[in-house]
C-alpha cells in the first residue's frame, strides 16, 4: 500500500530540509520526497501543517510489566501518552532503573507490540539489587560488581541502546563500582546516561565524577534532565562546564524537560534529610499526585506521614527556575527528553506534554525556531541513540511521522490532569499506518522494539 502526505512543510533535521514536499510512504518505508504529486492508495492532506520524523524521547520511565505482559491502558499507559504527542520511539530504563531484564522487555515488545516503538537501557540500579547488593546506601563487593558489569554486558550484546545510571537513587556506587559497571560500554559506541549523584549548589561535583568516569572509560556522555540537575541557579556555570569538556574532544550531551518542576517517588533519596536546605525551600513546594492527599501541597505533618506510609507515592516538586529551563533548552548541546514516569496514569504533566509545548512554549514566542526544535525532538537523539531508521523521513527510513499544526499545537495536560491529550497533533504514523489522529489513539499497538547492535 501506498500513502502519500502531501501539502505540508516538511522538517527534517538528518537531511536538513525545510521545504513543501510530499511524502510518499511505501511498505512502512519512505519511499520518496518530492514536490511533484505522485500516485497512492490513501492520501493525507497537510495543507498548512508541518511534517516531520515521529518524535523521539530519549528519557522515559517505561510502563511496567504486569503478568508478563507491558501494561497497555490506552489512556493511563505511559507509551499511550507519548503516543498522543507525537512520539513514535522511546528510550526507556532511564536513571539506573528496570522493570524487568531489559532484553526481556525488548523480546515482550516484539511479541505483544506496544503503542510506540521501544529502545532499552540497561539500568545499573536494577542490576546492582539482581546481583545482591540490595542496600542503596552501601557498597557493593567485588564480587556482585562482576556480576552486575557480566549481566549488563549480555544486556548490550541483547541490543540494548546503553547503560543508565541512578547515583541520586544508589548513593553507595563509588567510584570502583562506576568504573567497572561503565566500562562495560568501552568499544561499542553506545552511550553512558546518569542522573547525577547531587543537584542544586552540588552539581559541579556531581558532573566531575561522571564525566571524569566516562572519560576514563572513553564512553559517550549522557547528563539526563539538566534542568532537574542544575536548574536552580547553576545552569549558566553547568552548561559553561559541558562546553569545556566538548571543547577538549569528550562526548558529551544532556536532555530537558520544559518543565521547572521535577517529579520522583516520595521516599527517594531525593527526599532524605537536608533536601529543605539544599532546594531553599519550605515543604508547600511538594506537591503529592497520588492517595488521599493527591492534588495537595505538603506540610511537615503531611510530608512525615506519608513518606512513612506510601513512599511510592508519585511526587512534583516545584522549585526549579523557569529561566533557567529556557537556558538549557536553547543550548546545542541539549535535546528535548521527557522524564516521563506515571502510575496508573498520576504523575508529572510532561508525561503526556512535554513535545508540543516545546513549540507552543518556546518556539512560540521566539526562544528558538522552529527547524531546531524538530532536530531537538528528532535527529539529535534518534542519532545519540543509535536508532537506525528513527528520526528521519531519508528514502528507506522508517515511515514514523507526525503532522502537526504549528498554529494550534500546544500541551493541555496539568498538575491536576497529566494525561490530557495536547491539541494541534494532526496525524501520528508508525510503520507508515495511521496510528493516532486529534489526540485519539486509532489503531492496536503498531510499535516494537528497536535493538542497537
Amino acid at each position: 500500500m501506498k500513502t502519500l502526505i502531501y501539502g505540508g512543510r516538511v522538517i527534517d533535521p538528518t537531511d536538513k530540509i525545510d521545504s513543501r514536499l510530499n511524502v510518499l510512504i511505501e511498505d512502512g518505508k519512505i519511499a520518496a520526497l518530492s514536490p511533484e504529486d505522485m500516485a497512492a492508495d490513501q492520501r493525507i492532506d497537510a495543507a498548512g501543517k508541518v511534517v516531520c520524523p515521529g518524535f523521539v524521547d530519549i528519557h522515559v520511565h517505561e510502563d511496567p510489566v504486569e503478568n508478563r505482559h507491558i501494561y497497555a491502558d490506552p489512556e493511563r499507559a505511559v507509551f499511550a501518552c507519548m503516543l498522543r504527542m507525537g512520539v513514535t520511539t522511546v528510550v526507556g530504563g532511564n536513571c539506573g532503573s528496570n522493570f524487568c531484564d531489559p532484553a526481556k522487555y525488548l523480546d515482550i515488545a516484539d511479541r505483544d507490540g506496544t503503542y510506540v516503538n521501544v529502545a532499552m537501557l540497561a539500568g545499573h540500579g536494577w542490576f546492582r539489587e539482581q546481583a545482591g547488593a540490595l542496600d542503596p546506601y552501601g557498597p557493593a563487593t567485588a564480587a556482585q560488581i562482576d556480576s552486575m558489569s557480566a549481566a549488563i554486558r549480555r544486556a548490550l550484546d541483547a541490543g540494548c541502546a546503553g547503560v543508565s545510571f541512578g547515583i541520586r537513587y544508589s548513593p553507595g556506587t563509588d567510584g570502583r563500582e562506576l568504573l567497572a559497571t561503565m566500562g562495560v560500554l568501552q568499544g561499542t559506541g553506545k552511550p553512558a546516561a546518569c542522573h547525577l549523584r547531587d543537584d542544586a549548589a552540588a552539581v559541579f561535583a556531581a558532573m566531575d565524577e561522571f564525566l571524569d568516569a566516562a572519560e576514563r572509560c572513553g564512553v559517550p556522555a549522557q547528563v539526563s534532565h539538566i534542568g532537574s540537575m542544575a536548574g536552580f541557579g547553576q545552569m549558566e556555570r553547568a552548561l559553561a562546564l559541558v562546553d569545556a569538556r566538548r571543547a577538549a574532544g569528550q562526548d558529551v550531551m544532556c536532555d530537558c524537560y520544559p518543565y521547572s518542576a521535577f517529579s520522583t517517588g516520595l521516599g527517594s533519596a531525593t527526599y532524605d534529610d537536608g533536601w529543605l536546605e539544599r532546594y531553599g525551600c519550605g515543604y508547600d513546594v511538594l506537591e503529592l499526585c497520588e492517595g488521599s492527599y493527591k492534588g495537595q501541597r505538603c506540610t511537615e505533618a503531611i510530608f512525615r506521614s506519608q513518606r512513612a506510609a506510601f513512599p511510592s507515592c508519585r511526587t512534583v516538586c516545584h522549585v526549579m527556575q523557569p529561566a533557567e529551563i529556557t537556558r538549557a533548552l536553547s543550548h546545542p548541546a541539549v535535546m528535548l527528553a521527557s522524564d516521563a514516569t506515571l502510575h496508573l496514569g498520576q504523575g508529572h504533566p510532561r508525561a503526556a506534554g512535554t513535545f508540543p509545548r516545546l513549540i507552543a512554549e518556546y518556539v512560540c514566542p521566539g526562544h528558538m525556531n522552529l527547524y531546531d526544535a524538530v532536530a531537538k525532538m528528532t535527529a539529535i537523539p534518534a542519532k545519540r541513540f543509535g536508532l537506525a531508521g528513527k528520526g528521519a523521513l531519508a528514502v528507506g527510513a522508517d515511515a514514523d511521522v507526525v503532522i502537526f499544526d504549528p498554529d494550534r499545537i500546544q500541551d493541555r495536560a496539568d498538575f491536576a490532569d497529566p494525561i490530557r491529550p495536547p491539541e494541534g497533533i494532526d496525524t501520528v504514523l508508525i510503520g507508515g499506518a495511521i496510528a493516532a489522529k486529534g489526540g485519539k489513539i486509532v489503531s492496536p499497538p503498531r510499535g516494537r522494539a528497536v535493538r542497537v547492535f
